[in-house]
């Protein structure tokens, strides 16, 4: 007897829950539409670039590449950072050797002879720069990567378009060729 009772409420539930599964639902389906085509701007690469020579990175947020931007002001950030430390150093090194000319000797570097002094100043005149050289060259980069980012968003590519490594037996001596078949399916 006490078995019976749980395999009934078993079967009962397992009954129940069936009906329920058996409620028919309308569902529509709607095609999708492979063939359309999508607009093109051809001014978008321009005006990602133009955001970006106005202020960097704000291309790369145009094109909603946000992780980009950290790195941009990065690479300027440092450059500019060493142009800006170079070119003081430069500064006090070119001052230290005026006022060794002048006569006085209480500057900074009084440990350094005049020789050193002019050593000095080309060494940070000559870093200085190129630090100056890497901010413009970061800069350009930037305005560059926008443009080029811009450019292939709007490329074409779907599942109809295909290019894929193949190997295949040689006509004469079976030997295994490789190669690559370009497949477009309209």
């Amino acid at each position: 007897m006490n078995k019976i009772v749980p395999i009934s409420l078993l079967f009962f539930l397992i009954g129940t829950v069936s009906l329920f599964a058996q409620v028919k639902k309308d569902t529509v389906l709607v095609v999708k539409d492979t063939t359309a085509y999508k607009e093109i701007d051809p001014l978008t690469p321009a005006k990602a670039a133009f955001y970006s020579a106005i202020l960097p990175g704000l291309g790369q947020a145009y094109n909603k590449k946000y992780w980009k931007i950290p790195l941009v002001y990065g690479a300027i950030g440092t450059s500019l950072y060493f142009y800006i430390d170079n070119n003081k150093k430069y500064h006090d090194y070119r001052d230290a050797y005026k006022r060794r000319l002048e006569g006085y000797n209480d500057d900074n570097y009084q440990f350094l002879d005049e020789s050193r002094l002019i050593a000095g100043q080309k060494f940070y005149q000559r870093n200085r720069d190129l630090s100056a050289l890497f901010v413009v060259g970061f800069y350009v980069l930037n305005i560059i990567d926008a443009n080029v980012d811009a450019a292939l968003i709007q490329f074409n590519v779907n599942e109809r378009l295909s290019l894929r490594p193949e190997i295949y037996p040689a006509d004469v001596t079976f030997r295994p060729n490789v190669g690559l078949t370009f497949n477009y399916k309209f």
